[in-house]
């Protein structure tokens, strides 16, 4: 019975942040069971976890593991995935494609924080665009401020080769 939900997970945002949002924006209400770290390390609640792995969500006596799964589950309980199979699956697509994105910020910020060159890269035409945009962000300002002092990277960003090529085809440097 709709409205039965119970979502496991940890006190963070992260992988159940969406589910969450699902939830509120439809009007329903869900009991969180929230789990610390202590709980997790102790490792028996991992074990009834399919893949050994958070958010579990209850729907009724209905348990299901994997974010993804769990919102198709929801999206389809309530409306929301599509009117046939094909918008079915352009969803399943722009999903897809949202992963993808969520794979390489986890990758970013609990793996590869100090090589990103492509943030560097990206941050770098923002900050040409609009010189002040990490001025309310000084942890981004502060990561891009790092980067640029490394000696090497230093060289490179200063050197006339660069200064002289655009950052896309119109015209800003």
């Amino acid at each position: 019975m709709p409205g039965e939900y119970t979502l496991t997970y940890f006190p963070v945002r992260g992988r159940g942040e969406a589910i969450r949002m699902l939830l509120a924006d439809q009007g329903q209400e869900w009991t969180e069971d929230v789990v610390n770290g202590e709980i997790w390390k102790k490792g028996d609640l991992k074990k009834l976890c399919a893949f050994g792995q958070l958010p579990r969500f209850q729907d009724g006596n209905f348990i299901l593991h994997q974010s993804n799964a769990i919102l198709r589950h929801l999206a389809r309980n309530h409306g929301l995935y599509g009117e046939d199979a094909k918008e079915a699956a352009l969803l399943d697509m722009v999903n897809d494609g949202v992963e993808d994105l969520r794979n390489k910020y986890a990758r970013l910020i609990y793996q590869n924080y100090e090589s990103d060159y492509n943030l560097l890269d990206i941050l770098h035409v923002h900050l040409v665009l609009a010189s002040n945009c990490l001025s309310s962000l000084p942890l981004l300002a502060g990561y891009v401020q790092r980067l640029n002092d490394r000696p090497l990277l230093k060289n490179f960003l200063e050197s006339d080769a660069r200064k002289k090529r655009f950052i896309n085809g119109n015209g800003k440097q």
